[in-house]
């Protein structure tokens, strides 16, 4: 079984695939003071809980974008996965995956192990221009061409970086859940007023902003494709005409094909 991992600023999402079938994945906080033998325990007792014998598991790839966390990682692996292993885990990055997708960015090693890992993910499932939306910590856009070349992308803050900053900086606004929809879009009270804030306004962010995106990524009216990903993508999909497509779990495939590329 190949075990993945993608460690992100406020999540880590793992996944084990048996074959081409995701058959366990599991979301946790990225916890940057979690030490190797805590990963270890932690890890123990999912697999236990899904009957997973962690000695079938014979690869392990990661994307990382907390150097602290990937030492960790590593560590962890060394110590109680390495037995198993047929080779050694594998680290995306810029360097790592050039044979793969070429960045053509002005500092490659700059861009996020899992932006990389989407673009490729999308352009083996598409094969065409594409703008891949992820909705995590931060909002990032990534922008691949049809020739699967990574040419960059925006990055925006998050919807809980938005909600934190609008609790804590202001005296009277509460902190909420987005996960219920507002009733309509001009709110009748606070909670309803912030809701449609956010779901509409970054609907409404997502839909311009893709809009520019693709005068410049497709001048002569190329084929395009959008899709999102992220944990909160979800949940503004319904309030963007142009996601048509949503997969939360595109960076957990994405590491599977990369893995069986190498």
């Amino acid at each position: 079984m190949l075990f993945t991992i993608d460690v992100g600023n406020s999540h880590t999402v793992t996944g084990l695939f048996d074959g081409n079938k995701l058959v366990g994945h599991w979301r946790l906080k990225s916890d940057r003071e979690r030490t190797d033998d805590e990963l270890a325990i932690r890890y123990h007792a999912l697999f236990s809980m899904a009957k997973i014998n962690k000695d079938d598991i014979d690869g392990i790839i990661i994307a990382s974008v907390v150097p602290s966390l990937e030492a960790a990682w590593i560590s962890c692996i060394n110590t109680y996965f390495s037995a198993s292993l047929k080779r050694a885990p594998f680290v995306v990055s810029s360097k790592s995956i050039g044979h793969i997708i070429k960045v053509k960015t002005d500092y490659p090693e700059e861009v996020g192990a899992d932006r990389l890992v989407n673009a490729i993910a999308a352009w083996e499932r598409h094969k065409q221009n594409l703008i891949i939306i992820d909705f995590g910590t931060a909002i990032t856009f990534d922008c691949v061409s049809a020739e699967c070349e990574y040419l960059g992308g925006t990055i925006l803050p998050g919807i809980a970086i938005s909600l934190d900053a609008l609790a804590t900086r202001t005296a009277k606004l509460p902190r909420i859940d987005v996960s219920e929809p507002p009733d309509t879009i001009i709110g009748k009270n606070t909670v309803q007023a912030m809701k449609s804030g956010i779901l509409n306004g970054y609907g409404s962010l997502v839909d311009g902003l893709s809009e520019k995106i693709v005068t410049e990524l497709c001048p002569a009216n190329e084929p395009y494709k959008i899709l999102a990903t992220g944990g909160m993508a979800h949940l503004i999909a319904p309030y963007s005409k142009c996601i048509k497509e949503v997969d939360t779990m595109l960076t957990l495939h994405g590491l599977q094909l990369l893995y069986n590329k190498i």
